[in-house]
């Protein structure tokens, strides 16, 4: 499975992989020279055949499998010369050495043309696959920088920084999303998750991103904001029943920092964060979580804002589902307060990427959902 993390460091912070690096190139053989690998499987193999006085034991045919190797990892020329060089040693072993039968001489240097034509036409269509896979990275790449901005994040009151690690890779975009925004109100952060995955979420999370970052403008009130973020839900929702695409809600975290050093929060189903304040952690208690966006009409009540200490030099995190529901080949799911506790005392901007890569140790490296985890320096 290939992985890609989404990575970006605060400044003064230790460097790692950037938020969003350029695009890769095709996929690279760790083999720069397939050609020298089937030459050195080709001589003992010979060798053996020569040596063996056994004329029932004939080792030879062996000797065409050995093109599939360039092919799975060379060029279609290296394969080519792979496939001729076979032929070669072949013939000139039945030469020296013949099969006791002409017909069977025959049947192995089809078989070895046969399967060496079968080579240059795989790798061929191996190297087709792997140009297709960079256009579609490509335009990953430049849809990812519309959609998601790149980490670290700076406000006025505030420093956004962290990791994120779509579930399918090739593709760079998931259904988790993130902003922060300066408002005339404080900061505004949200840290959502679209239902769905991958492409067929990004109508829904282009709808959530630009209603936050108009609203967080406008709207002097968190509650305000939540109503607007519902509405944009509901209307991209009735545009997706007219072209026949699937309904989705949006499970969200919207946080308010002001001068205060209370801040507020509205949880529309959410992950709670923890906060990290001298070296402990804590769960932020925001009371019952709210309705996911788009299903307010099912809740009893309107959404509420809770308010929570958040000091200067504080850390809120704020992790995805991907995080909290992440379970290992045995069943076990992550434990998230219990790594948080361990890791207290490091630099806020290190935490997100022990965090991740502490998960795929957990998980073997078998990511079921998009993770993100997020990391917000209180400065003022």
């Amino acid at each position: 499975m290939i992985r890609r993390r989404v990575e970006a460091r605060a400044p003064g912070a230790p460097p790692m992989p950037r938020a969003e690096s350029d695009v890769e190139p095709p996929f690279k053989s760790a083999v720069r020279a397939p050609m020298a690998y089937v030459i050195a499987a080709t001589v003992p193999i010979v060798l053996l055949e020569l040596v063996i006085d056994d004329r029932t034991v004939r080792l030879i045919p062996l000797l065409i499998l050995l093109p599939a190797f360039p092919a799975a990892v060379g060029t279609v020329r290296q394969t080519v010369y792979a496939v001729g060089w076979i032929l070669i040693v072949i013939t000139a072993v039945l030469v020296y050495r013949p099969f006791p039968s002409s017909y069977d001489h025959g049947i192995v240097l089809v078989l070895a043309l046969v399967l060496g034509v079968l080579c240059v036409v795989i790798c061929h269509m191996r190297i087709r696959r792997e140009r297709e896979l960079l256009r579609v990275r490509s335009t990953a790449v430049a849809l990812q920088r519309q959609m998601l901005r790149t980490l670290p994040i700076l406000t006025d009151r505030v420093i956004v920084d962290g990791a994120y690690l779509p579930v399918e890779a090739d593709r760079l975009v998931g259904g988790d999303i993130y902003e922060a925004v300066t408002s005339p109100y404080g900061t505004r952060l949200l840290f959502g998750d679209v239902q769905g995955k991958g492409l067929p979420a990004i109508g829904a999370a282009f709808a959530m991103l630009g209603a936050f970052r108009e609203a967080a403008q406008r709207e002097p009130t968190l509650t305000a904001l939540v109503d607007d973020l519902e509405q944009a839900v509901v209307r991209h929702n009735a545009f997706a029943r007219q072209t026949g695409e699937p309904e989705r809600f949006v499970t969200a975290l919207i946080v308010g920092v002001d001068d205060s050093t209370e801040t507020q929060a509205v949880n529309c189903g959410h992950p709670p964060p923890y906060m990290v304040n001298a070296g402990r952690v804590t769960a932020v208690p925001l009371g019952n979580p709210g309705v996911p966006l788009g299903l307010a009409d099912l809740a009893p009540k309107p959404r509420i804002v809770a308010w929570f200490p958040f000091p200067s030099g504080a850390t809120l995190i704020s992790c995805s589902d991907g995080v909290t529901e992440a379970r290992s080949s045995t069943g076990t799911f992550y434990p998230l307060e219990e790594r948080l506790r361990t890791w207290a005392g490091i630099s806020p901007w290190e935490l997100a990427g022990n965090l991740v890569d502490d998960l795929s140790r957990h998980t073997a490296g078998e990511h079921r959902d998009d993770i993100t985890a997020l990391v917000v320096r209180r400065t003022l």
